[in-house]
């Protein structure tokens, strides 16, 4: 569709680059460690070499996010959620709500992947309620904060060097976010294992029992939670470049599947049903695609909403969904072994449709942005 057109000349030779990069070293690589639900620690640090870490801090257009988050979907989504948590989320926040001592102390690590940052807001008992009913709690305690409560589905919640906890003022009632380093006493993470999808990104829960964090800690941009809506509206909008890199890969296995294997004394490739899959895959792909391009063109302008963000993300989804399970049945029995690559997309495309908002509430939202009528209660 000649996407790539409409990047800055030096844009698009820095993207051509990273994509080869990254079909080329990352996608077959990434295969054993999702099989072992294991963190490819090297082939972060590669991904920080390419630039992947500083996307949020670099000047780069919306659109060459964009296009980056889909390559790295393409490639394994777990780094692709990796990479667009840490950009949109903990970079973001850091660099447009943080201090200049928090700018100052944890950029440097961050732009380069040497330093990793876990989001921590959704709790054990409260995922799409979270934001009226969030338990965790912060006491201010003369010149420090205690902070209490469960966190869970935290991306490299085991691994970070601090996480992003977002906690109510037990004085005001209000939810706010602190810096809460990894290894301070009472902060405890536990890998959540037997996952379906997304199986490289150490998902954690997390438990906070009286852990003390200096005053300073608090983000200050980040006093209200409304400060975070912005940036929380982008990364709702990030996972549709993900859902569009995540059909190409479909697109990809199965296209090529078919090329290669034979039955009945023809190529699969050859018949008119095989056929039709294809078209639609790259079809949903093609239209995802499109819809974020609009997108960008929208949040470059500054009139991006929250609606238009989750209409993108509920419609990207739902289509890479309805993908990975065209491109799953194209390629019969062997569909369920990762040695084909189709499963391990089949099962990643489920945490897609369900996280930053599952389908159903961004649906809501779309229909509340509409009708004026709110559906939530």
């Amino acid at each position: 569709m000649h996407v790539t057109d409409l990047l800055a000349g030096p844009e698009r030779e820095r993207f051509m680059q990273t994509r080869e990069f990254l079909q080329s070293s990352i996608r077959d690589q990434s295969v054993e460690y999702w099989n072992r639900e294991e963190f490819p620690f090297g082939l972060v640090a590669e991904l920080g070499r390419q630039g992947l870490g500083a996307l949020q801090l670099d000047g780069s257009s919306i659109l060459f996010k964009g296009l980056m988050y889909v390559e790295l979907a393409r490639a394994d989504v777990s780094l692709s959620a990796l990479a667009g948590i840490h950009n949109e989320l903990i970079v973001g926040m850091i660099s447009q709500l943080g201090s200049d001592e928090h700018k100052r102390r944890w950029l440097p690590g961050l732009r380069n992947f040497s330093v990793l940052g876990a989001f921590a807001l959704t709790e054990p008992d409260h995922g799409s309620d979270i934001s009226r009913a969030l338990g965790t709690t912060a006491t201010r305690d003369g010149a420090h904060w205690v902070l209490n409560g469960a966190k869970r589905w935290i991306g490299a919640g085991t691994i970070a060097d601090f996480a992003l906890v977002w906690a109510r003022d037990t004085a005001d009632g209000g939810i706010k976010g602190f810096l809460v380093e990894t290894d301070r006493p009472g902060y405890q993470a536990t890998k959540i294992s037997n996952k379906i999808g997304l199986r490289i990104m150490q998902n954690a829960d997390i438990s906070l029992s009286d852990v003390r964090i200096p005053a300073g800690n608090l983000l200050p941009g980040a006093a209200r939670f409304a400060a975070a809506n912005d940036l929380l509206r982008d990364s709702r909008a990030w996972v549709g470049w993900q859902a569009a890199g995540i059909q190409l890969a479909a697109f990809d296995v199965a296209r090529g599947y078919s090329l290669a294997r034979s039955q009945f004394g023809r190529r699969l490739a050859g018949f008119q049903l095989v056929q039709q899959q294809l078209a639609d895959l790259l079809g949903n792909a093609s239209a995802s695609l499109a819809l974020m391009v609009e997108l960008a063109r929208i949040q470059e302008s500054g009139k991006l909403e929250m609606a238009q963000a989750a209409m993108a993300k509920a419609t990207t989804t739902r289509l890479a969904r309805a993908s990975v399970a065209m491109g799953r049945s194209l390629l019969g029995g062997n569909g369920i072994s990762t040695d084909y690559g189709m499963a391990k997309l089949f099962g990643d495309a489920e945490i897609l449709y369900t996280y930053e908002g599952t389908f159903e509430i961004n649906s809501l939202l779309v229909g509340r942005a509409v009708t004026g009528i709110s559906a939530f209660t």
